[in-house]
């Protein structure tokens, strides 16, 4: 660098002055003031006159002074004076004078080394009340090297590197004092004012772009930490209980709906059993983009939330997955901590499982209208269809039921038709624009109106009855179990036939239930029926009745066990001797005709406990008479010493092996056994008549085809089949309860036009009346019960429908046979293949018959025909006592079936209506140990009969086969 100094730039308004050569020690100042100790003489001299204010100089570039150089032989003051420009304000004395300092700016010179920093000082001003006001110090710019004007600093001055570095105020020892800065100008420019410039006005309330820059920042930054605290905290639950509430769905045997149970009407299916045109019109509805966009769009849900803020209505800006979510993990209320679950459950499930088992899920939870939960309820509920068979038409309407199921459904609404089709041709516009349906196939569609009267989910009428029955089934022969079974999602198919069904519901409706009269004739309030018809080669329930409806009486008849059977069980006796090949108490061979003496009240022979002596129906004597014939008239004196020759308990097991249940109430080990104490239920009763027509091969019923859930099979237990008792024991069964239909009670049966094998009976007090019969084909038990509807206590049917009484012969026969004619209709008529029991057809008279009993002799029974007189089978049609109004074929008034008493052991005259001929009432009293209770025994006595447990005995005085 040169050592020449540079020339120092003119200030405006002066005579630019003679640069100085560094270092000569001749040179003298050039000026005056420029000695030492002198302040430069710049025109800035302070004003002496009170109250004036001075003003700091400004330095101009090219004014400051470098040092000397090294070797100068000037002295340290001139070499300081030439290193540092300073301008200084004088003190002013003058009260009230304002004094500022001047900041002399960084003077920038070229070189290296060179210091340039330079201090400009105020004196302290000692006049009180003098203001000070400090120089900011500027930038002084030194042109570079070469400049003309411009002095190069010397590379070192001792005298530059003891001067001052900062600008600093002077002391104000006056009072008062202020002081004020000056800001230094840049080349010479005059200063701007000191401190920012404030906003006034409305320019106050608009924020500068730093504090809305820095608003951003911090709005970015705190939702980015809460997407990931709340990303973080925020669980998949479990599913909540109303997704996974399912309905159970029971169906008759060709697949239709029978009802649906549970408190939701849902049916969850897999993917693979909806129809593709289902999946793409969901889709097309709600979300097209499903598969390939993300589990949340928040453009959407601002979208959604603007239209509804601007009264477009509520909109959802919700995908498919978190529609999901909110149906199956989480409620339906609107608040913000729900859609906040919705918003992170909904990306972590999109991560976790496939869009598959999203949709799958959102097609089985969404809500279609008419209390149809997901896309198989709402087939069967609109279409009566399944999902699987769903055609892009109609699932395009399903579809469009998601947006507003009760609006859109043209049904229930038909003013909002328009609006319907209109949604309906927005989801097939969209199948076409997404290439899910062809322009050509979509052109051709008309809008598929839905079922005017869909299938009502309720439990009213037969649906009821056999929901609860089949459910009991399952359950007691743990098929499922109940918690599971309460859950639902099972679908059901019952061995039920509709057509079946609906034959048995008219029958029952047709020859009983139209004839009461409940409004002026208060014991027709009392009447229920019950029946059951069995295939006998399967073992499958084709048909049942219960009760007239579900919500008004809950009981089902066809399982009750709480009456009695009543002289249906009397074939049960004769089978079991066949079978065990047993002998009357003089040796014969027990076989349909073999003669028994049927006098009434005979005393039981061969029985070792308590002497038993049954009366007959109507006090009816018979003196000597076939098994068959006694089996036509249903003799009680005959089978009650049928019961003892085989043995009670041998009875028992037959009749269990039969498939009456070995827990039946009151099934007696004594000879009562014979008269039908035991109050099996229909469905059993229908159970073990099959077996007699399937040739004695037993197997146990069943009411259920088929069982699934989620597609997915339940495993039913195997259906084992044996024989129960021998088939010639069975068909001799069958042969003489032929006779029964052809020349006894059950002549109504013959209307059939088929052969027809069959029992009545009849219970204690008239208050049940059976039929239990069966063709080749089909084995039916049918009977009408006695309750009081709001005690639910047995009552008499003497004088329903009109009628004396109501027998087994009677209404239930007549129901039996519609329902048979029109079950079989279109069937070929079949004959019995029977193999009968050798020596069957051969009478033998008893060697040494037995007297009769005295008390019967000359005396007149209750219908006035001498009980001595008796000496054969009675024809039907020809008892004089026979109730007026009673089907022809009747014996002896008719039978009637029960089930809430045994067979009276002991004579002493009939109750008609209840009362014993002594006058004392015998109903309440029931048969429990062989006494009666309740009243005193008939013709003041006691019963005479066996009083151990077991017995079953019913009231004195009954009326009954």
């Amino acid at each position: 660098m040169s050592d020449e100094p540079q020339p120092q730039q003119p200030k405006p308004g002066r005579a630019p002055r003679e640069p100085q050569a560094d270092g000569d020690p001749a040179t003298p100042p050039a000026k005056a003031s420029d000695a030492p100790g002198t302040p430069p003489d710049r025109g800035d001299q302070a004003d002496t006159d009170p109250g004036t204010v001075q003003m700091r100089a400004v330095s101009e570039p090219g004014k400051a002074r470098k040092p000397a150089a090294e070797g100068s032989d000037k002295a340290p003051a001139k070499a300081q004076s030439e290193s540092q420009t300073q301008t200084q304000t004088q003190s002013n004395t003058d009260p009230g004078t304002v004094q500022m300092r001047a900041v002399k700016g960084t003077a920038g010179t070229q070189g290296a080394g060179t210091p340039d920093r330079e201090q400009a000082r105020t004196q302290p001003d000692s006049d009180p009340g003098t203001v000070q006001m400090r120089a900011i110090k500027g930038t002084a710019r030194t042109p570079g090297a070469g400049s003309p004007g411009t002095a190069p600093a010397a590379a070192s001055a001792p005298a530059t590197a003891a001067a001052p570095a900062t600008a600093a105020a002077s002391a104000d020892s006056d009072p008062g004092t202020a002081q004020l800065p000056t800001v230094s100008d840049q080349g010479g420019a005059p200063a701007a004012p000191a401190g920012k410039r404030k906003r006034t006005g409305w320019r106050r309330v608009i924020p500068t772009w730093r504090m809305t820059l820095g608003a951003a920042i911090v709005v970015v930054l705190l939702l980015a930490g809460g997407f990931f605290l709340g990303y973080s905290l925020v669980q998949i639950p479990p599913a909540n209980a109303l997704a996974t509430k399912q309905a159970n769905v029971y169906m008759y045997a060709d697949g239709s709906v029978i009802a649906r149970d549970g408190e939701v009407n849902r049916e969850n299916v897999t993917l693979a059993q909806i129809s593709k045109g289902a999946q793409h019109a969901i889709l097309a509805a709600e979300d097209r983009d499903f598969y390939t966009e993300s589990a949340v769009d928040p453009k959407a849900m601002l979208r959604a939330a603007w239209n509804t803020a601007l009264g477009k209505g509520k909109q959802s800006g919700s995908t498919i997955t978190q529609q999901y979510v909110k149906n199956y993990y989480l409620r339906q209320e609107q608040t913000v901590t729900r859609k906040a679950k919705e918003f992170f459950i909904a990306i972590k499930l999109d991560r976790e499982v496939s869009k598959d088992h999203i949709l799958e899920g959102y097609l089985n939870t969404s809500y279609f209208g008419r209390n149809a939960y997901g896309i198989q309820a709402a087939a069967q509920a609109y279409y009566g269809m399944d999902a699987k068979d769903l055609d892009p038409a109609r699932a395009a309407y399903l579809s469009a039921l998601v947006n507003a199921p009760s609006q859109y459904d043209v049904v229930a609404h038909p003013e909002n038709r328009r609006a319907a089709e209109s949604r309906w041709n927005y989801v097939l516009d969209g199948m076409v624009k997404k290439g899910w349906l062809s322009a050509s196939e979509r052109a051709g569609m008309k809008f598929p109106v839905p079922k005017e009267s869909t299938l009502s989910t309720g439990m009213s009428g037969q649906r009821g009855y056999i929901v609860r029955t089949v459910k009991d089934y399952l359950t007691q022969n743990k098929i499922i179990d109940e918690n599971k079974l309460d859950a639902g999602g099972y679908r059901i198919t019952t061995t039920l036939q509709k057509p079946r069904q609906d034959a048995f519901v008219k029958a029952v409706d047709d020859k009983l239930m139209s004839k009461l009269d409940k409004k002026n004739n208060k014991v027709d309030n009392y009447v229920r029926a019950g029946g059951a018809s069995v295939d006998p080669k399967t073992g499958k329930v084709v048909a049942m009745y219960n009760g007239v409806d579900y919500v008004k009486q809950y009981t089902p008849n066809a399982t009750r066990r709480d009456f009695q059977v009543g002289s249906t069980f009397k074939p049960f006796v004769f089978t079991s001797a066949v079978e065990n090949g047993s002998q009357t108490q003089d040796g014969r061979v027990i076989t349909p005709n073999t003669i028994y003496d049927g006098t009434n009240k005979r005393p039981v022979q061969g029985w070792d406990g308590d002497p038993y002596a049954p009366e007959n129906e109507d006090q009816h004597s018979y003196g000597d008479i076939t098994v068959t014939e006694a089996t036509d008239s249903s003799v009680n004196s005959v089978y009650a010493q049928m019961a003892a020759d085989v043995g009670p308990q041998k009875v028992k097991q037959t009749a269990i092996g039969l498939g009456i249940p070995e827990a039946t109430p009151d099934l007696a080990d004594g000879p009562a056994i014979a008269l039908g104490t035991a109050t099996a239920s229909v469905l059993d009763m229908a159970q073990a008549y099959a077996t007699l027509a399937n040739h004695g091969r037993h197997g146990t019923y069943t009411m259920v085809e088929k069982v699934t859930k989620a597609g997915t099979p339940i495993e039913l237990p195997e259906r084992r089949t044996r024989q129960a008792v021998s088939r010639e024991a069975a068909d001799t069964t069958t042969s003489m309860l032929q006779s029964v239909v052809q020349n006894g009670t059950a002549s109504a049966a013959q209307v059939t036009g088929r052969p027809v094998a069959g029992k009545t009976g009849t219970a204690e007090e008239d208050t049940a009346a059976w039929f239990a019969g069966y063709t080749p084909e089909l084995a039916t038990v049918v009977s009408v019960m006695g309750q009081d509807p709001v005690t639910a206590a047995h009552k008499s049917l003497y004088g329903a429908m009109g009628l004396e009484r109501i027998n087994g012969g009677g209404a239930p026969t007549e129901i039996w046979t519609q329902f048979t004619q029109d079950a079989l209709e279109g069937k070929p008529v079949t004959d019995f293949d029977l193999e009968l029991q050798p020596g069957s057809d051969i009478s033998e008279a008893p060697a040494d018959p037995t007297t009769a009993d005295p008390t019967a002799g000359d005396t007149p029974d209750e219908s006035g025909t001498p009980t001595g007189e008796e000496t054969g089978t009675e024809t039907p049609g020809q008892t004089p006592s026979t109730p007026a109004g009673q089907t022809q074929g009747q014996t002896d008034g008719g039978t009637t079936d029960g089930s809430t008493g045994g067979e009276s052991p002991t004579g002493g005259g009939t109750a008609d209506g209840g009362t014993t001929d002594g006058g004392t009432t015998t109903e309440g009293g029931t048969a429990d140990g062989g006494t009666t209770e309740g009243g005193d025994a008939s013709d003041g006595g006691a019963t005479g009969g066996p009083t151990g447990p077991g017995w079953g005995f019913a009231p004195q005085g009954a009326r009954r086969e």
